[in-house]
């Protein structure tokens, strides 16, 4: 074998070393939990249609969010007619519009939305569909039994997959209904059980989660304990995402462009699946 192959053997090796390392390390990991046997996700699945969904809303200053007040800004910095070009000034909030929570959201020393792995942004999608129970029911959740019920139906979650809780709720941003306060000024929608959490910790290698609603918990949550749960355990959630009844219960890939900027909790993205 010729030096210079033995080199680029050699340094992939290294490469491909350092990256376990690091995948690792991001989700608190070190050489023992490698040694264990600690899954990574599968393989992105080939899209079969060739399809992409776009799973992202348009953020405009008014987006509901938890915070009062527009969580949204766009300032005209620079002008074609004037200078030549165009520029913005944007300021925005990170759990604003289609976002992820990084561990770091609700964990004191999780990792950042920069520091997650980008192998674990690309992974297999599971849409559980309670439409019907979040018509009748706002506070709806996605309980064990629902994944049960996909898992029963599709087979066995795949390694790294994001489970999605479809409740049709993501056609209320247009109605101005997506926070649906109730006489009390308590917020009213679906989202997922805290045992629905503890129960893919502990039985599925799972590492994302994903809901059209404004938060992981469901709205009227005291103390939402999904977010302390899941993303204290290392991985990410996806909220206010759009368009998941387009796709299949099973069979698609959902890819997060997550912004990637030192320290942040989150951030707007642009989220699509391919079918």
């Amino acid at each position: 074998m010729c030096h210079a192959c033995v080199m680029e053997s050699v340094q992939r090796q290294m490469l491909d070393r350092r990256r376990l390392l690091k995948t690792a390390a991001g989700f608190g990991l070190g050489g023992a939990a490698l040694a264990a046997g600690i899954p990574t996700p599968a393989r992105a699945q080939t899209a079969a249609t060739g399809r992409v969904v776009d799973l992202t809303h348009t953020l405009f200053p008014d987006f509901p969010a938890f915070e009062e007040g527009p969580q949204f800004a766009l300032e005209k910095k620079f002008d074609i007619a004037k200078d030549g070009y165009n520029l913005h000034v944007i300021r925005v909030s990170e759990h604003v519009g289609t976002h992820l929570d990084a561990p770091l959201h609700f964990s004191a020393d999780g990792i950042s939305v920069a520091e997650i792995p980008v192998e674990r942004l690309v992974a297999p999608l599971a849409v559980l569909d309670l439409r019907a129970r979040a018509a009748e029911d706002p506070d709806a959740q996605a309980t064990p039994d629902d994944v049960k019920a996909w898992i029963a139906e599709h087979g066995e979650l795949p390694a790294g997959a994001c489970v999605a809780l479809l409740s049709g709720w993501d056609s209320r941003v247009a109605e101005g209904t997506f926070k649906n306060l109730d006489a009390e000024g308590r917020m009213r929608f679906p989202g997922f059980h805290p045992e629905t959490v503890a129960w893919l910790l502990e039985e599925t290698e799972a590492g994302g989660i994903a809901v059209d609603t404004l938060s992981l918990d469901h709205g009227i949550s005291p103390d939402f304990a999904a977010h302390r749960d899941w993303l204290g355990a290392g991985r990410w959630g996806l909220e206010c995402v759009a368009s998941l009844a387009e796709l299949p219960a099973s069979g698609a890939t959902i890819v997060v462009g997550a912004p990637k900027f030192q320290g942040g909790t989150g951030g707007p993205t642009r989220v699509v699946a391919l079918v």
